[in-house]
């Protein structure tokens, strides 16, 4: 079974304007809303590719209850940790020419409600997987990554990670199966720009040395490099051309994609089609890509 940890999801609310006026009333031209959280992506896309997982998390108030109802709806299996006081938040996106973001803080988590997270991720079993990305909100422990890692570590677990800067490098030494940093994210790893594939391949191999497995590191519409643990090189172009649309998701989508390809034991070049694939459909979507629509991409 592969498990997500989204440690403070959102509802996110999208409104679209011609213009923005201070200190006016605003009308907008349309609204949509999404379920965020980078793990709450990455299950929505493993679903939508027929891989079963359960999204794990922090939800509370009628917000949590809200978007608890709709993954339900989409097929999503949950188990979250239900707090007793705030709500889940809502992050406004406010899309005209340039977009504007308002990313609300989320509620206050308490040391029994980690503890309770906690002891859910304890019941993982051998051969489970457990996907954690994401900053860690200002509610929690900064170390919460490494509690959650040091809790399971030698039981047969497969970690994916998708984090940065020292959040990323301190949980190395638990062996994850993969991580997937951005080319930038790269860069404030090693203090230094990346130009050629010789610096990805620097850059990734520097990570295998500290502990990661396999290093995929994501590259906007240049695609992904992956550099597998064996030793063996792949680079691939995104498939999104001046259709992309939408980046929120789409690293979170690659992740799933890529997964899903090694749980079908798909070689890793392969798992690496679908993982671009999927997160190029993403690019290309109002919200996050369907299975129809990352099998086209795919087939491209």
């Amino acid at each position: 079974m592969i498990y997500t940890v989204t440690f403070s999801p959102a509802i996110d609310y999208v409104v679209y304007m011609d213009e923005l006026r201070q200190g006016a009333t605003n009308r907008t031209i349309s609204e949509e809303y999404y379920f965020g959280g980078k793990g709450i992506n990455v299950s929505t896309i493993l679903t939508e590719l027929g891989i079963d997982n359960t999204a794990l998390g922090f939800v509370s108030g009628f917000t949590g209850e809200a978007l608890e109802k709709g993954l339900k709806e989409k097929g999503i299996r949950t188990d979250f940790v239900h707090l007793d006081n705030g709500i889940t938040r809502i992050n406004i996106k406010i899309k005209m020419k340039h977009e504007t973001e308002i990313n609300a803080q989320g509620p206050q988590i308490s040391k029994n409600k980690i503890k309770e997270l906690l002891d859910k991720l304890y019941k993982l079993k051998e051969g489970d997987i457990l996907v954690i990305s994401g900053n860690v909100p200002n509610t929690l422990p900064e170390d919460i990554y490494e509690r959650i890692l040091e809790s399971l570590d030698g039981r047969g677990i497969e970690y994916v990670v998708d984090a940065t800067g020292e959040l990323l490098k301190k949980v190395l030494k638990y062996r994850p199966f993969f991580i997937k940093p951005n080319k930038k994210e790269m860069e404030e790893l090693l203090g230094d720009i990346i130009c050629t594939d010789e610096d990805l391949r620097r850059g990734a191999q520097a990570m295998q040395k500290i502990g990661a497995r396999n290093v995929l590191i994501s590259l906007g519409k240049d695609g992904a490099y992956l550099l597998c643990e064996d030793g063996t090189e792949h680079m691939m172009a995104a498939v999104c051309d001046d259709s992309a649309v939408n980046t929120v998701g789409a690293g979170d989508s690659m992740v799933a994609g890529f997964l899903a390809g090694c749980l079908q034991r798909q070689s890793f070049d392969e798992a690496l089609k679908l993982g671009i694939a999927a997160g190029s459909a993403t690019a290309c979507s109002e919200g996050l890509a369907t299975k129809e629509k990352i099998k086209e991409f795919y087939q491209r």
